[in-house]
């Protein structure tokens, strides 16, 4: 008599966090995926049902634990048996998550993810498995891109070895590994022979990467093997100011398939502070490595992220903070609110700044940035821009939504086209028509001849907005 097959497991995943974070969780994906688990739109109808934790700040660790209890509920009003919890919140907090968490049936560190297949096939296996962090996945590793089939996220290293006073990753994702050029380069050649036109690159500290290899590559030396892939942008996300070489910046100038995009967290201008932060850099190195950087790579858009309220700062220290993002003018401007984490060298520190005063920088700066980033979308207007479009706007059905090269994907603004045709995954070139504070508006000129590979580009179902042409109707023709 025959065994009867048993049916594919339903699975649904939950993915708080970085960008980091997401790849983890596209490899626990690939790895569940080839042994037969099938992904589901709705935890209600998941039989298995992971969560991938952040625990950067303590908001990030309250909307994890806040996330893990309401899919908890599944367990008796849907079909879950089995709820894995993983990532940086278990290994920051794994004892603590075990007894105060008995609804949960395992919990995976940072390093333990890649053992969800094993785990989950046998028939006694560990509650908690939190290893010190060490592993960094392969380009053989099985892994599910959970983006829009035109672009992905390439992890080129993990871990960090600075001591920057703020900041609890290092305890969470070990000292730096990173992977050789070719196993990235295998790996990238996978992702756009699958249609993927767009890689994000993606570590906890971009530049630093390849001093613990052997032969101690360098960033530069990383780049000018995937500017071989058939890829078109290829953007640098995380690059850490201490170190940034000629040779990177000339790459970065001369090479078309490197977008003309960096993403580098300065994090403050008070030269007390950085200090405070042990960011290694004063910041006449920083006005003077951004001025070097604008001024071989023309056109670059400049993304950076800064603190607010680190213990110590003083209202001279936020001026001057607030005359540099006046000063610099940069094209992009994350601001975080200093968070208080136990096991970082900050929390140490006397002079801590009241919550409401925290507040009330944050908001002072992200004013300053609404302006100038209002006044240099201004500048866009009648402009062509090469053009990636996403797909159908949530905003409307009558609009498409796209990014050119000075917008990454989930943290920039976007490009909206009330005029014109285009497949989501497609090149267009369009002509800026309007400006917002973070957003165009513009209307398609030009579509070249599609490339094969990129009509085959998928979209997620997750994320799909749809996949047809839309023509807007005449009442949306730009102004």
């Amino acid at each position: 008599m025959t065994k009867k097959k048993q049916a594919p497991k339903s699975l649904y995943m939950m993915t708080l966090g970085c960008p980091k974070n997401r790849v983890d969780s596209e490899v626990m994906l690939g790895t569940l995926n080839q042994r037969g688990y099938q992904l589901v739109d709705d935890a209600k109808d998941a039989e298995v049902i992971v969560v991938n934790t952040c625990a950067f700040l303590k908001a990030a660790e309250q909307e994890s634990v806040d996330n893990i209890l309401e899919l908890a509920e599944y367990k008796q009003t849907g079909k879950c048996n089995t709820l894995v919890v993983t990532g940086c919140l278990v290994q920051r907090h794994g004892e603590g998550l075990s007894k105060d968490l008995p609804e949960v049936d395992h919990f995976l560190g940072t390093s333990a993810y890649v053992q969800i297949g094993d785990l989950l096939a046998a028939e006694a296996s560990p509650r908690e498995l939190i290893p010190d962090p060490e592993y960094i996945h392969t380009a053989a590793v099985p892994k599910v891109n959970s983006m829009p089939g035109y672009t992905a996220y390439l992890k080129i290293s993990e871990g960090c070895d600075n001591k920057c006073a703020f900041c609890i990753i290092p305890k969470l994702r070990g000292l730096q590994r990173s992977r050789p050029i070719a196993d990235i380069v295998k790996e990238a050649k996978q992702l756009a022979d699958a249609g993927v036109q767009e890689l994000n690159l993606v570590a906890q500290d971009l530049t630093a990467y390849g001093h613990d290899l052997p032969e101690k590559p360098k960033l530069h030396d990383l780049l000018k093997e995937l500017v071989k892939v058939d890829v078109r942008w290829i953007r640098l996300h995380y690059a850490y100011p201490r170190v940034f070489t000629d040779e990177l910046i000339e790459l970065m100038a001369t090479e078309k398939k490197i977008a003309k995009y960096l993403d580098m967290p300065l994090q403050h201008a008070s030269d007390k502070l950085l200090r405070s932060m042990k960011r290694g850099r004063d910041s006449a190195f920083l006005e003077q490595l951004i001025a070097k950087l604008r001024a071989r790579v023309p056109g670059l858009t400049f993304r950076t992220s800064l603190i607010v309220g680190l213990p110590g700062e003083t209202e001279q220290d936020f001026e001057l903070l607030k005359d540099f993002v006046k000063k610099m003018r940069f094209e992009r401007l994350g601001v975080f609110q200093y968070s208080d984490e136990e096991g970082t060298a900050a929390f140490e520190m006397a002079g801590k700044v009241p919550q409401k005063t925290i507040e009330r920088r944050w908001r002072e700066v992200m004013a300053v940035q609404k302006r100038i980033s209002r006044e240099q979308n201004k500048k866009l207007i009648g402009q062509r821009l090469e053009v990636l479009v996403e797909g159908v706007s949530p905003e409307s059905e009558h609009l498409l939504v796209g990014r050119h090269e000075g917008q990454a994907p989930d943290i920039d603004g976007q490009v909206f086209i009330n005029d014109g045709l285009a497949y989501p995954g497609e090149l267009v070139t369009v002509e800026v028509t309007e400006a917002h504070d973070y957003d165009l508006v513009a209307r398609v000129v030009e579509r070249p001849r599609q490339r094969k590979h990129a009509a085959r580009a998928t979209v997620p179902a997750a994320v799909r907005g749809g996949e047809k042409i839309i023509t807007p109707p005449t009442w949306l023709a730009p102004r």
